[in-house]
């Protein structure tokens, strides 16, 4: 099965895997020392991008959005970037006001490189900026240091006005203070959207084995709660306006692709592990290079495809929904219930708001800040 050819879709994922090294908590397709690869990457990338494009059925269809990921997509070599920018706006009519974005690494940019990027059409930056303390990152194999971020900060709004910068919270060996400290730096920079993700411990990465041998320990529940909740009120005091569990953004500067994912609209990724939605089924392509390489010039390289059930599609709206600070609608969670299942599902919601976990105005669910913090387990119990 591939993604349908007759869907009408807006946004567009480009996965670029390639990493100057790979952090212990990364769990993404990427791909570190390997940069011998990248022409050959290239090459395939482009092959599926046109394979793609020569069985659509829909001719020049319409982008709003461009999201560059990775691995550190600030690595792509500029002359081959802009090779694939010219195959996909052969096949497409990219919107005027497009959001074009791509993410960088500190460290791996420099200023005539942002030039280009504008040239093609780039016009926001998600800087990974992650922490400020560099002991901290280096020891998590990350890197980058304090003054590379300053550094990239300094030139970087001379071309492009919409920034973003990635913070992780929760990291080992961060304070309350460090983190208040970053915080109150960051907010004078002049960026538009800040995202601020909770530390995950993903299997098989490395900070996942420093752990379970006892080396590292991880931040308190209280300490991640007690970080939440401040920072949410100093970004909202500051012109920053939470609109989703980790994003942050000034007024009329909400990440328009990734409220793509939010919406389940259709969207289609190319590259290595890239994961696309058609509306009605989740695909993602083949995470093993070698695979990838050998499969892209006759077919479209999927490893995964699966068709959703109306169980998945409804925890799915519950799971995005609640992540965003305008809620989910109880019509929406309790489609295909039978009315027991509706009963109970109406109970868990009263049991959730009376532990100040939830709001209900009768019409729509919201998590409070508090819930927003056990969010996985609150959907666990809407689970009916």
């Amino acid at each position: 099965m591939n993604f349908d050819y007759e869907t009408p879709f807006r946004s567009l994922y480009i996965h670029w895997p390639f990493c100057p090294y790979r952090c212990h908590f990364c769990p993404f397709v990427a791909l570190a020392g390997q940069d011998e690869y990248m022409l050959q990457y290239h090459d395939a990338l482009v092959k599926e991008i046109q394979y793609f494009f020569d069985h659509y059925r829909l001719v020049q269809q319409e982008i709003d959005t461009v999201f560059l990921g990775g691995g550190t997509p600030s690595t792509y070599p500029t002359d081959l970037l802009l090779d694939t920018f010219i195959i996909l706006k052969k096949n497409l009519h990219f919107q005027k006001d497009a959001e074009i974005t791509i993410e960088v690494n500190p460290g791996t940019v420099i200023e005539k490189q942002v030039l280009e990027w504008v040239k093609m059409g780039i016009n926001r930056v998600s800087v990974g900026v992650q922490s400020l303390k560099d002991g901290v990152l280096h020891e998590l194999n990350r890197m980058q240091t304090k003054q590379q971020v300053i550094t990239l900060m300094d030139f970087l709004p001379h071309y492009i006005e919409n920034i973003s910068v990635d913070l992780i919270m929760g990291l080992p060996g961060v304070l309350l203070q460090d983190w208040q400290s970053y915080l109150q730096e960051i907010i004078t920079w002049p960026i538009k959207h800040i995202s601020v993700y909770f530390l995950t411990i993903h299997e098989d990465t490395k900070l996942f084995f420093t752990i379970e041998k006892g080396k590292v320990s991880l931040p308190s529940d209280d300490y991640m709660l007690e970080c939440y909740e401040w920072t949410v009120d100093f970004l909202k005091k500051n012109g920053f306006e939470q609109y989703e569990l980790s994003n942050f953004a000034r007024v009329g500067y909400q990440s328009r692709h990734n409220s793509i994912y939010w919406d389940r609209k259709p969207f289609k990724a190319f590259g290595l592990g890239a994961c696309s939605f058609d509306g009605k089924a989740r695909m993602q392509n083949e995470k093993n290079l070698q695979s990838y390489l050998k499969y892209v010039a006759t077919k479209e390289p999927l490893l995964y495809y699966e068709t959703l059930t109306v169980q998945q599609i409804r925890l799915e709206k519950a799971l995005l929904g609640l992540r965003r600070s305008i809620g989910v609608c109880l019509n929406e969670i309790s489609l295909y219930l039978s009315e027991e299942q509706k009963l109970k599902l109406n109970e868990e919601i009263c049991q959730l708001c009376e532990a100040g976990f939830m709001t209900s105005d009768g019409k729509v669910i919201r998590l409070t800040q508090r819930g927003l913090i056990v969010e996985n387990q609150i959907l666990a119990r809407l689970s009916i």
